[in-house]
């Protein structure tokens, strides 16, 4: 028996609910480690990243190349769909049905024929993109898998779109499952055009929390946390404009300078008519580790205050690639 009738065979069928007003969830490791290519060209080369315990390589293939950022609106919309039920108490599973429509409706797009052909295109870069990671593996295991095990779509007689069903690997279904470790968005995340702009609201989110201690990281760990190829110094030019923008939802940002070092500091938006946030004692701890116990808001800051130290940087086998950065251009790929 081969494996994809096996697998459909023991999967009950999930079928997703009208999304209109549904929250939008996302699995914390998605957020905080470089899973999906932020350039908005076809990217091939692997992105690789190491720190501590943790390792993580994505590839993908040269026909589809890597998942992207924008390809991820579907794993937030599966997550939103699993954890809705989940919390209603119906039953859910890594079998999943719904429109094109529903997707696209859900992620804030278009419904022209461009945009399911785009949509097909991202789940045909979510299925061929395989990632091998140690994440949530006990000991020095390793997890490979795809982000979408396989889809197929139902077209009706007149060629129109019928549905489309698919099958989410357990790895991603198991982290949206365990409530610790999901977040929600803020509502306007989908209006986020840029590749890195979507990657550092999904970061703050995951560290900052709503908490007001804030957060502070380096911007050169930034640029490896990111997985980017853009150069160092481009990269860096564009969080500066972003912070100067105060581009991200919820969160202000603000850029310092200790001694020879650059940071990117951030801590939730002040409330309508509160003086402007100051930035005096954010954490720094190093952010591989837990924040707190229960894996959800990074509120307890109290574990240590190590600096982003020069030795972490050492961890990650990235490198700042003099190559041109590709194109981050606006809008879905």
């Amino acid at each position: 028996m081969s494996r994809r009738s096996s697998e459909r065979e023991q999967l009950d069928l999930f079928r997703a609910q009208p999304a209109e007003d549904m929250a939008l969830r996302d699995a914390q490791d998605l957020m905080a480690y470089p899973f999906f290519s932020l350039a908005k060209s076809r990217r091939i080369v692997p992105i690789r990243f190491q720190a501590g315990s943790v390792s993580l390589t994505v590839e993908g293939v040269p026909e589809h190349g890597i998942a992207t950022i924008w390809d991820a609106d579907v794993l937030i919309w599966a997550a939103s769909q699993i954890v809705q039920a989940r919390d209603e108490g119906r039953p859910t599973s890594r079998l999943m049905a719904a429109t094109p429509y529903e997707i696209l409706r859900y992620a804030g797009r278009g419904t022209a024929p461009k945009d399911y052909r785009m949509l097909r295109a991202s789940l045909d870069r979510l299925q061929s993109t395989t990632v091998l990671t140690s994440i949530r593996q006990a000991g020095k295991r390793m997890h490979r898998f795809s982000w979408i095990n396989e889809w197929q779509e139902h077209v009706r007689p007149d060629g129109r779109s019928d549905g489309i069903e698919l099958i989410l690997p357990d790895w991603f279904y198991s982290g949206v499952m365990d409530e610790a470790l999901v977040l929600t968005l803020d509502p306007t995340y989908f209006r986020l055009t840029g590749g890195i702009e979507r990657w550092l609201y999904r970061l703050v989110r995951k560290h900052g929390g709503r908490q007001r201690g804030g957060w502070r990281f380096d911007l050169r760990y930034l640029h490896l946390k990111s997985g980017s190829l853009q150069r160092y110094r481009d990269f860096a030019l564009h969080l500066r404009a972003l912070a100067w923008r105060q581009a991200l939802p919820g969160y202000r940002l603000a850029i310092e300078w200790r001694g020879h070092t650059e940071w990117l500091a951030f801590r939730p938006a002040a409330e309508a008519g509160s003086p402007a946030i100051e930035f005096p004692d954010l954490f720094t701890g190093a952010v591989e580790e837990p924040v707190d116990s229960a894996g959800t808001d990074s509120g307890n800051h109290r574990r240590g205050r190590q600096g982003i130290a020069g030795a972490r940087h050492r961890e990650s086998p990235a490198k700042n690639r003099p190559e041109a950065a590709p194109g981050n251009g606006l809008g879905s790929p």
